[in-house]
């Protein structure tokens, strides 16, 4: 990794065209919108979206939840089977990719290899046969803002991973689109440069302004970056709002269990009336609830039910509380400010976060208590989320 790598992406004295220097809304509404493969393949399906002018909204999920096809259909390089796509509120389903104000960064790069950096910037520019004292310009503000300047003169195959997604991007910010398409772009660095790059790509929406829509499978890439979040699966949209209402309020278990890391612990039981206070009884597991989780828990009426709750909201039991479970330690993973213990109750496994300082050794017993004001429980039958507020 290089020291360019390294230095800051972007320089906040640059200049860029904001949002309020733009004079066309990038809201981009997807209404209905459906994409199918021969024979029977249906990739996206009734997805519904408002993105919002100038927001950064995150399209997560596994692998196959149709994400990339969504961008895809947006940037126009996929057609819609049904639905409609609207930008600035005019509908855009026939309108050529060249012709969306929009500009892609790929996973790939997708830099031409026999240009230099200053000449893969501009091409898209001389292709729209923009004059050249303008191409001049906005390469340069492009490559001070993204601290390529010493670079312009070399080759592709000069340059590191990081310094290369670097151009990628200027090729993107000197078309000064409404819309910035983002295709997993930070799967090819390394873990540093990631965590490098996530920083100031937010920091270039920040400074530029425009609408950006980027597609990651990383979950904490999601959480980082985003405005909103749309989560997906199996080409349905499963929950779009903001990071921490995604983390804390999630709609279903889909949701709860990919969002979060590590992952949100899961438990099997039912519930059951004990001396007028509402418990979810489980393998190894009683958790008497809170009045506000009980009542909306009455009114639904589950048959089954599934208790979630996260490795933060888990603690070592102290003197006089309640226990909630116990059961004996199979795993430590040593984090520096947080311990993740692995500790089989019954037939599961759960996550306790514990201190960086506290080791329990493998083979030793664990009793622990849980936040029962943090705890999700869902309905087997649908999947939904029971102890949200309407």
């Amino acid at each position: 990794m290089s020291d360019t790598d390294l230095a800051p992406l972007v320089h906040e004295d640059a200049v860029a065209p904001t949002r309020t220097q733009r004079d066309k809304p990038s809201d981009v509404l997807l209404e209905g919108v459906t994409k199918r493969y021969p024979p029977d393949v249906v990739a996206v399906r009734d997805f519904d979206l408002h993105i919002s002018d100038g927001e950064f909204v995150v399209l997560v999920g596994p692998s196959g939840c149709g994400k990339t096809t969504t961008l895809r259909m947006i940037a126009g390089l996929e057609d819609i089977t049904s639905g409609r796509l609207l930008l600035g509120g005019k509908v855009i389903n026939d309108v050529p990719p060249r012709d969306r104000d929009m500009a892609m960064v790929f996973q790939s790069y997708a830099l031409y290899p026999h240009m230099t950096v200053r000449q893969n910037m501009a091409f898209g520019l001389e292709l729209r046969k923009m004059p050249k004292a303008e191409i001049a310009q906005r390469v340069a503000e492009a490559a001070r803002m993204l601290g390529l300047g010493e670079l312009l003169e070399r080759k592709p195959k000069a340059l590191s991973g990081g310094q290369r997604q670097r151009v990628a991007m200027g090729r993107a910010i000197v078309r000064r689109p409404s819309v910035f398409l983002f295709d997993e772009p930070l799967s090819n660095l390394d873990a540093k440069l990631r965590v490098q790059m996530r920083v100031e790509i937010a920091a270039l929406h920040r400074r530029v302004g425009a609408t950006m829509v980027y597609v990651t499978h990383d979950q904490v890439e999601a959480m980082t970056l985003a405005d909103r979040i749309a989560v997906m699966s199996v080409g349905e949209l499963q929950q779009f709002d903001s990071p921490m209402d995604v983390y804390h309020r999630p709609k279903n278990k889909f949701v709860a269990g990919f969002i979060g890391s590590p992952a949100m612990n899961f438990a099997s039981g039912k519930l059951s009336e004990e001396s007028g206070r509402l418990c979810f009884v489980g393998d190894g597991l009683r958790l008497p609830l809170t009045e506000a989780h009980a009542a909306r828990l009455r009114a639904a009426n589950p048959q089954s039910v599934t208790l979630g709750f996260r490795p933060q909201h888990v603690h070592r039991l102290q003197e006089g509380e309640q226990q909630a479970g116990a059961g004996k330690v199979l795993h430590n993973e040593l984090m520096g400010i947080e311990t993740f213990t692995h500790v089989k109750v019954g037939d599961a496994t759960f996550i306790v976060a514990l201190p960086g300082d506290v080791l329990i050794a493998v083979g030793d017993p664990l009793a622990f208590g849980i936040d029962a004001s943090r705890v999700h429980v869902f309905d087997d039958a649908s999947g939904v989320n029971l102890t949200l507020p309407p």
